[in-house]
C-alpha cells in the first residue's frame, strides 16, 4: 500500500496520531468483537485514543486560526469552513451510505434518523448500541470546528483579547467539571441503569467532553501569542515527554479502576488533557526524542487514521462470523491479524479513493487563509 506523504511532516505528531488510532481500534475490537481481555490494559483503556485525537485537533485547528489572525491578513470564515468540510465530509458520507443502503453492513444495529448523522447531532443523548455509534466523536469535533473560528474572531475584536481568551479557556475547564459533577449526580447516580446513563449523558456529551479540545486550543494560543513562554516551554522536550507519559499512566490507572466514579468523572478528563498537552508540546520540540525518532509506519497510519476510524469497527464485526465458521475465533492470532489488517487496508482504500481526490480539489480551489484566493 503506497501513498504520497506530504513533505515536512512532524514525526512526533505522526506518532501520537498513529498511537491514538491503534488504541481506538484495539479497544473497539475488545468491546465489539472479542468481549475478552484480548489486549490487556491497552484494549480496556483504548478509548482514550479519542481524547488524544481531540487534543491534537484542538491544537492543529487552533494553530491554523491563531496563526492566520496573527498574520494580520483578513480571515475568511467561508474558506476555513469549506476546507474543513472537504476534509471530513466525503469519507463520512461514503461510510454513512454503507450503513443506510446496505442493511447487512450494520449487522442488525438500529439506525437513528438520517438527520441526526448529517447534522452532526448524533451524540446528543445517544443511546449505546446504535449503528455507527462511534461517529459521536466526529460530531463533537464538527461542532467544535463550527464554533471556534467565530469565537476566536469575536475575542480578537475586543480589547485585551488575550486576557479574554485565557479567561475563556479557564472558564471552559471549570464549566466542564461543574457540568460533569451536576450531570453525574442528577442523571447517573439516580438512574436505574447508571452505566448506560453515564455513556448517554457524560461520555457522548459535547458539554462533558471538550476538555482536550480546549487544551489543544490553549497550546495554539500560547504558541502564537506568547513566543517567549513558548520558547522556554519547548526547551524541555524530553522532560515534557517523561512527565506526560507518567501523568497519562496515572490517569489511565485511575480510569481502569474507577472509570464511572464521581471523582474520576470530574477530574479525569482535565488530567488527560494536561498529559496529552505535554506530549503534544514534546512532539513540537526540535530536540525531543518524540520528534526526532521516526517510528516506521506511523506517518502512514497518521495519514489514514480518519478513514480507518470511520470503518474499522463494522468491518471487524462483519468479519467475525466468517472467521469463526472457519474455526478461527476472535481470540486467535490469525483472526486478530486478518481483522486488523482489513481495517487498515479499508482505511487506506477510503483514503486513496475518496479523501485524496477531494484533498486535491481543496488544494486547487480552496486555498488556506495564508494563500491568496485564485480568480
Amino acid at each position: 500500500m503506497k501513498t504520497t506523504l506530504p513533505t515536512q511532516r512532524n514525526h512526533g505528531l505522526d506518532t501520537l496520531r498513529a498511537l491514538a488510532i491503534i488504541f481506538v481500534v484495539l479497544h473497539h475490537y475488545v468491546l465489539f468483537v472479542s468481549g475478552e481481555d484480548t489486549f490487556g490494559w491497552v484494549g480496556e483503556i483504548g478509548w482514550v485514543g479519542v481524547d488524544l485525537f481531540f487534543a491534537l485537533s484542538g491544537y492543529l485547528i487552533g494553530n491554523q486560526i491563531f496563526a492566520a489572525l496573527r498574520s494580520g491578513r483578513p480571515f475568511s470564515l467561508p474558506r476555513f469552513y469549506a476546507r474543513r468540510l472537504l476534509r471530513t465530509l466525503p469519507n463520512f458520507y461514503v461510510v454513512l451510505a454503507l450503513y443506510f443502503l446496505w442493511p447487512g453492513f450494520r449487522h442488525g444495529s438500529p439506525l437513528l434518523p438520517l438527520w441526526h448523522y448529517v447534522s452532526f447531532t448524533q451524540n446528543i443523548n445517544l443511546q449505546p448500541g446504535s449503528a455507527f455509534s462511534h461517529a459521536w466523536s466526529l460530531c463533537i469535533e464538527e461542532q467544535f470546528y463550527m464554533l471556534l473560528p467565530a469565537l476566536a474572531l469575536g475575542v480578537a475584536s475586543m480589547r485585551r483579547s488575550l486576557r479574554w481568551a485565557w479567561g475563556a479557556i479557564a472558564l471552559a475547564f471549570v464549566a466542564g467539571m461543574v457540568i460533569r459533577y451536576t450531570v453525574w449526580g442528577e442523571l447517573v447516580a439516580q438512574s436505574r441503569e447508571p452505566g448506560t446513563s453515564y455513556f448517554k449523558y457524560i461520555y457522548y456529551s459535547t458539554f462533558c467532553r471538550f476538555d482536550e479540545l480546549v487544551a489543544g486550543v490553549a497550546l495554539a494560543l500560547l504558541k502564537n501569542f506568547h513566543p517567549r513562554a513558548w520558547r522556554s516551554l519547548t526547551g524541555h522536550g524530553n522532560g515534557l515527554l517523561a512527565g506526560g507519559v507518567a501523568l497519562a499512566g496515572v490517569t489511565f490507572w485511575l480510569f481502569l479502576h474507577e472509570r464511572q466514579a464521581l471523582p474520576i468523572t470530574v477530574l479525569g478528563f482535565p488530567l488527560l488533557a494536561l498529559s496529552f498537552s505535554m506530549l503534544i508540546v514534546s512532539a513540537l520540540c526540535r530536540k525531543s526524542v518524540l520528534r526526532t525518532v521516526r517510528v516506521p509506519g506511523a506517518a502512514s497510519l497518521a495519514l489514514w487514521s480518519y478513514a480507518i476510524y470511520l470503518g474499522h469497527k463494522q468491518l471487524c464485526i462483519l468479519a467475525r462470523g466468517p472467521l469463526e465458521r472457519l474455526g478461527y475465533g476472535p481470540e486467535s492470532a490469525l483472526a486478530i491479524a486478518v481483522m486488523l489488517f482489513s481495517s487498515v487496508f479499508a482505511g487506506w482504500l477510503l483514503y486513496r479513493c475518496v479523501e485524496t481526490p477531494f484533498m486535491r480539489l481543496r488544494a486547487k480551489y480552496v486555498p488556506t487563509n495564508f494563500a491568496p484566493a485564485k480568480a
